[in-house]
Parts: C-alpha cells; structure tokens; sequence
C-alpha cells in the first residue's frame, strides 16, 4: 500500500531542506539505480512499476522494493517522463579534504557553479576522463538536486563531491591552480604538467576575484567564432580534455 504520508516524503526530497532532514535523495531509472547499487551509496528503498520487476529480481535481496503503479510513479516523479523506477538513497558522510588524496592527479574546483544540469554534466565529465574528486565553494548548487542527479546518468556514484570555503582551501594547498579565465594562457598550448587544480566559475560572473588572486596560472579557451561566451560544463569538458589527456600520453 503505497500511502499519502510516502508520496508526501518522496515529492519533499525534490527540496534541498528535506533532503538534508532525512538524510535521502532520489534517484531515477532503473540504469542509474544500479550504478549507486554498486557503489559506497546505500539504497534504502526502490519504487517501480510491475514491468521493471524482472529486473529487481537481479539485484541484492537486502534492497527494500516496493511496487507500485505507474500513476503513482508519476506522481513521485520530477521528470516529465518518468522512469520505470525511483531510489530513495542514503546520503552519505562524504570524506573531508584531509581524507583524500590530491596530488599527482587533477581536480575540479567549482565556484558557484548554480545550474543543476551544469553540476550533473562536470561530474558525469570528470567521472569519464577518471578524475575523482570535485570540490565545490559552498553556495554550488547541491549534488542531490534531483535535476543534478539525473544528469550524472549515474556517474555521482564514482566521484566525491567536497563543499567547502575555497579561499582557505586554495590558500594552504600546495599545488598548482589553473584558472578558467580570459586573460590567460592558451589551453591547447599550456603545460598542464601532471597535476593541480582546475578552477572554472560561475556561470555568469566567471571566477571570484578573490579567488582569481589565488590562481597560479590563467588558462583561457581561444575564441575562434563569434560566440559571446562558452558554456561552463563545455568549458570544463575541454579543460578535463587537455589537462588529463596530455598526462595520459
């Protein structure tokens, strides 16, 4: 029986401020289900529908399923079309900065990255060219939005996403930074060397000055055609390109 006080649970954790209350976010489709199945995560329940049931028969028996019907789906559902299933997923402890290793590989800094389908297309971006960890300044749009998580298509489940004060954190790191910015250096012929941080900014007011101050190293994408600016999850895919690529040769 698939009562009121659970669609009400399940439409709330479409908010940051429930989401972090209870400790759950959602997660859509069967695919993207079984990427956290077979991560850290810990799924606490599984909604679907009859039809995706065969499937679920694969999966661990320590999952809690529930069936229920497509209109009920639907009315859970953030997406327009909704899937064939919808997670509840723990959220984790993330591990702090102490905890993770940063040198001698790259890592993505946001600041202020807002936009839930920028956030998701970076991680899922970082997950493909292998880079593991992403911090965030603190006001970034939250990874557990809904429209964040759908457009990782699953790849939040291998890279750890840090919030943090970025001006600290920069201050006392001792790697090279490379800004996302105009006046700096042309990316296809900078030396990106074998590891720092790529730092990329808001979407529309670019990187903090503050933060700028802390860049050792402006790296800027030369602009060929008339476009008046370049998408930031574009911007990072080209950045993630060059920096990982060259150190892969």
């Amino acid at each position: 029986m698939f009562s009121k006080s659970q669609i009400s649970l399940l439409t709330s954790l479409q908010h940051k401020k429930f989401r972090r209350e209870h400790g759950l976010f959602l997660v859509e489709g069967y695919k993207s289900i079984c990427e956290f199945i077979d991560s850290h995560y810990h799924i606490h329940t599984i909604y679907h529908t009859p039809d995706v049931a065969p499937k679920l028969l694969k999966l661990s028996q320590k999952i809690n399923f529930q069936e229920i019907s497509l209109a009920e789906l639907q009315k859970i559902s953030g997406l327009k079309n909704p899937a064939d299933a919808i997670a509840t997923v723990n959220i984790p402890q993330w591990p702090g900065l102490n905890d993770v290793n940063l040198k001698n590989k790259f890592s993505l800094v946001l600041d202020g990255v807002q936009d839930p389908g920028n956030m998701g297309t970076i991680i899922r971006t970082a997950d493909w060219f292998g880079i593991a960890n992403i911090i965030c300044s603190e006001d970034s749009v939250d990874v557990y939005n809904p429209k964040v998580v759908q457009a990782t298509m699953g790849s939040l489940a291998r890279v750890n996403i840090i919030y943090t004060n970025l001006t600290d954190f920069i201050s006392q790191i001792n790697l090279p930074v490379y800004g996302a910015l105009l006046n700096g250096e042309n990316i296809y012929t900078n030396n990106f060397g074998l590891e720092g941080l790529i730092v990329m900014g808001n979407e529309g007011n670019g990187i903090r000055p503050g933060i700028q101050q802390l860049v050792t190293k402006a790296v800027t994408i030369p602009r060929i055609g008339n476009a008046e600016s370049l998408n930031v999850a574009i911007a990072t895919a080209i950045f993630c390109s060059e920096a990982v690529g060259k150190s892969y040769k």
